[in-house]
């Protein structure tokens, strides 16, 4: 089953973080997102400040859903997210789960990676 029709699960404090074999293996279908020690990162520039608000609205509903949350910068037409359970010290499912339910956000063509 692909990530993004995947729910994120409740981890257990103290629980055991991904292994950088299992972090990579989940990235492949994440490649936006650049992983980088304990967390998952992705830049998004849209065209102006309101869009950018709207896009943290949007990725705000998704994590509330999802009951995972995501560390978000505003730059004014950046957007910088970072992923990491921090219950756990690092990396889990869920953090590779919520990154594809944001790609699918991104429709607009002036939306990118940085």
């Amino acid at each position: 089953m692909k990530l993004n029709e995947q729910h994120c699960e409740p981890c257990a404090a103290g629980g055991s973080p991904l292994s950088r074999d299992e972090a990579e293996e989940l990235h492949r279908q994440v490649p936006q997102w650049r992983l980088k020690d304990k967390q998952i990162i992705r830049e998004y520039r849209l065209k102006d400040f309101r869009q950018a608000i709207e896009f943290v609205n949007q990725v705000a509903d998704v994590a509330e859903d999802q009951d995972h949350h995501p560390d978000v910068y505003i730059y004014y037409n950046k957007v910088h997210l970072t992923l990491s359970t921090h219950k756990i010290g690092g990396l889990s499912k869920n953090d590779f789960i919520l990154a594809a339910k944001i790609d699918e956000l991104v429709a607009e063509p002036q939306a990118a990676i940085l």
